[in-house]
C-alpha cells in the first residue's frame, strides 16, 4: 500500500499560470537548471524570490535577469555585497542568515517553493513551506532524511503538495501515477554507480576528491558528487522513497544501471514494471515539477533507443561502498540515526573534499556516528537539530584525534 507524504491537488485547486515561483539554492545546479526552464517559458512563471548561500556575483546576475521583489543571502557581508551589485533601481527587499530562507519559503505570493538548498540546511525553509500550504518542488533530499515525520504532519494540516525532483524519485511518482497503491510489490531506485563503480575494491583508500567529482553521466554539484562516488547518495534516496511513499525499506530496492536513461521503476505484484527514460537532465524533473500536471517543451537531445545500446543493470558492491547499508542501519534504527547518518556524511564530505581525509574515511565516520546514536522514534525540530549538531562535533572531534 502506498501512502504518499501529501494529497495531490486536482486541477482546479492548483495555482494558475504564471505561478509565483520561490527558489531556494538558485545558483546552485539544481536552481540554475530551473532558471534555465523559466528562461524558456517566461509565461509560465513569475520569479517571485531567489535565495543562496554565499555566491552573491551568480544571485546579482540572476536578479538582474529576473527582478524578483526578494532575495536572500546567509550573512550580512553577503547582503553588503548584493547590494552593491545590483542595478541602479532596482532595490528588492534582501534578507539574510538562516531564517531568511524559511521566511522565503513562506511568502504569500510564491505558489511554488522549489527547495534546492544542500544538505540539513534545506529543513527549515522544507518545513516552513509544507506549513504554508505551497507546492513543494523538492531537491533537498535530506529534508526528508531528517524530518519527514514532520513534513508529512505538516502537509496534512496545511494541504501543502510535495513533488520530487530527485530524479529517481521524479520517475517513480511518474511510474506510480494513475495506478493504484496496492498493486505495487516494490520500487527500484537506479544508480550509476558513479565514477569508481568499476575500480578494485584495494585501489579505492587512493580515490581522490578530483576523481570523485567526475560523475560519468550527472552534471551536479560537489557535495552530491562525492555522495554518489560513495553511494551514499542512494542510501539517502532509500530514506527519502520510504518517507515519500510511507514503504518499508525492504520494498525499496537499488540496481546499478551506469547509462543512467532509466531514472526507476515501480514493480507491480502482477510482475508489470514501469520505468520511466529519459536523457540525464535534471531539467525534465525540474518542469515537470514546477508546472505539474501540464508538460513543458524542452530543448532536449531526446532519447534515440535505436542508437542507445545496451542496457544493463547489476546489484550495487555494498561490501566495498558500505555507505549503502549504512543508510539502510540508519532508517531501521530510528529517524534519530537518520540524522546522525546525515550529519556524519556532510561533515565526512566536507573533510575529504578539502583533502584532510581519505575516501574510505567517509563511511568510517559515518559508522562511528550511528554506533553512538540514541535511538528517538519522533523527534521535534529542536531535538533534530541538537542531535545534527552533537554529531557534528563529536564526528569532527573523531577526525581530530584518528587523522
Amino acid at each position: 500500500m502506498i501512502d504518499y507524504i501529501s494529497a495531490l491537488p486536482n486541477a482546479s485547486s492548483l495555482p494558475p499560470f504564471p505561478r509565483g515561483l520561490c527558489v531556494l539554492g538558485a545558483t546552485g545546479s539544481i536552481g540554475q537548471s530551473a532558471l534555465a526552464v523559466v528562461s524558456a517559458h517566461p509565461e509560465r512563471f513569475t520569479v517571485t524570490a531567489l535565495a543562496a548561500g554565499r555566491n552573491v556575483t551568480r544571485l546579482a546576475e540572476q536578479a538582474a535577469t529576473f527582478k524578483p521583489p526578494y532575495l536572500a543571502v546567509l550573512t550580512q557581508a553577503c547582503r553588503d555585497e548584493l547590494k552593491m551589485l545590483l542595478a541602479p533601481g532596482y532595490r528588492p527587499e534582501i534578507l539574510c542568515g538562516p531564517d531568511a530562507y524559511a521566511a522565503l519559503a513562506s511568502l504569500p505570493e510564491a505558489s511554488v517553493v522549489l527547495s534546492a538548498i544542500v544538505g540539513a540546511a534545506g529543513l527549515s525553509p522544507t518545513l516552513a513551506a509544507a506549513k504554508s500550504g505551497k507546492i513543494i518542488a523538492l531537491a533537498n533530499k535530506e529534508s526528508l532524511v531528517l524530518g519527514g515525520h514532520l513534513i508529512r504532519r505538516a502537509c496534512r494540516e496545511s494541504g501543502a503538495t510535495v513533488l520530487p525532483v530527485d530524479s529517481e524519485h521524479n520517475a517513480l511518482f511518474q511510474s506510480l501515477a494513475g495506478h493504484s497503491g496496492d498493486g505495487v510489490d516494490h520500487l527500484i531506485l537506479t544508480a550509476s554507480g558513479g565514477p569508481f563503480r568499476d575500480w578494485p575494491a584495494k585501489d579505492l583508500a587512493r580515490a581522490t576528491p578530483a576523481q570523485a567529482l567526475k560523475h560519468p553521466n550527472w552534471s551536479m554539484g560537489a557535495k552530491i558528487s562525492i555522495d554518489s562516488a560513495t553511494l551514499m547518495n542512494k542510501g539517502l534516496e532509500i530514506i527519502e522513497a520510504c518517507q515519500l511513499y510511507g514503504l518499508p525499506q525492504e520494498r525499496v530496492k537499488v540496481l546499478v544501471h551506469p547509462q543512467s536513461v532509466v531514472h526507476s521503476l515501480a514493480a507491480y505484484r502482477d510482475g508489470s514494471l514501469l520505468a520511466q527514460m529519459g536523457p540525464p537532465d535534471m531539467r525534465l524533473a525540474i518542469a515537470y515539477c514546477l508546472c505539474y500536471p501540464d508538460r513543458l517543451p524542452l530543448a532536449l537531445t531526446p532519447l534515440d533507443l535505436a542508437q542507445l545500446g545496451p542496457v544493463t543493470f547489476s546489484l550495487p558492491r555494498t561490501e566495498d561502498f558500505p555507505c549503502l547499508d549504512l543508510a539502510r542501519k540508519a532508517q531501521a534504527a530510528s529517524p534519530a540515526h537518520c540524522v546522525a547518518l546525515n550529519a556524519a556524511n556532510e561533515v565526512a564530505v566536507e573533510w575529504f573534499l578539502k583533502e584532510r581525509i581519505g575516501f574510505l574515511d567517509i563511511a568510517r565516520a559515518v559508522s562511528f556516528a550511528l554506533d553512538r546514536a540514541s535511538g528517538l522514534d519522533d523527534p521535534d525540530f529542536m531535538t533534530i537539530m541538537e542531535v545534527d549538531a552533537a554529531t557534528r562535533d563529536a564526528v569532527t572531534e573523531f577526525f581530530r584525534k584518528t587523522t
